[in-house]
């Protein structure tokens, strides 16, 4: 479903940020990318919709290159690839939940019964069907990360990209989350620095650091080699212990 190969970028300022990534998520694949501030998280994540390009390497989408010049190709990879950003603020924006919700894929060319059904499917799925009129603002914060999210599911995706999704939750709210995430059958690549939140959604883990991968491997094995988790400066929480 997703491939990446080999892929270098830097900075106009000279800064690398990535060295030679390689990665590969298979359809249906619920996968954490860890790594400290600064690792090329985010720098990773911009590439695969074409975001951030000019460097060397590929990144390929269900069988379709990641080509910036392509414009054409490129919405099509940005319909593939739906990110759900870690600030809703970034993506809720319209009067309305619904209005939100409907924008990406009536962006995309969806309109009349097709376009309500998406948005009442989304809503569902992240179980806001009640809040369709309401307006997000007066929304708690994870019913806003919810309605998020539903905004990039409505678009039908084949791979979800999740930018630190339990930050700022309180715990019921985190918990709702993730029983959301876990119904969900997208492929799935969450950025996060919540350790166990990573254990409790994603079998895998992909741990990058100063732009490069250096562990992939079952998220347990990985959260449990202390030596591992303290070279590249990540921290279980006190009193965490691995069941």
């Amino acid at each position: 479903m997703l491939t990446v190969s080999s892929l270098s970028f830097a900075y106009p300022d000279g800064r690398q940020a990535l060295r030679g990534i390689d990665l590969s998520l298979a359809a249906g694949e619920r996968v954490a990318l860890l790594g400290p501030n600064g690792a090329g998280k985010t720098t990773l994540v911009l590439h695969l919709n074409g975001v951030l390009h000019g460097g060397s390497g590929s990144v390929v989408i269900d069988g379709l290159p990641v080509n910036p010049r392509d414009r054409s190709s490129l919405a099509e990879v940005r319909r593939r690839v739906g990110i759900v950003f870690q600030d809703p603020d970034d993506q809720l924006f319209m009067p309305t939940v619904g209005e939100d919700v409907a924008f990406g894929p009536a962006n995309f060319g969806v309109t009349g019964a097709d376009l309500h059904a998406r948005v009442d499917a989304a809503l569902a799925a992240v179980d806001m069907a009640g809040h369709k009129d309401r307006s997000p603002l007066n929304l708690s914060g994870g019913q806003r990360r919810r309605v998020a999210l539903a905004t990039v599911l409505a678009c039908k995706p084949e791979i979800l990209v999740l930018d630190e999704p339990s930050s700022n939750l309180d715990p019921v709210a985190r918990r709702e989350l993730a029983e959301v995430l876990l119904r969900l059958d997208a492929t799935t690549l969450m950025v996060t620095h919540d350790l166990p939140f990573a254990l409790q959604l994603c079998p895998r883990s992909i741990v990058l650091d100063d732009g490069a991968v250096v562990a992939d491997g079952p998220t347990r094995a990985l959260l449990g080699d202390a030596e591992l988790l303290r070279r590249h400066r990540l921290e279980l929480p006190f009193g965490f212990v691995l069941s």
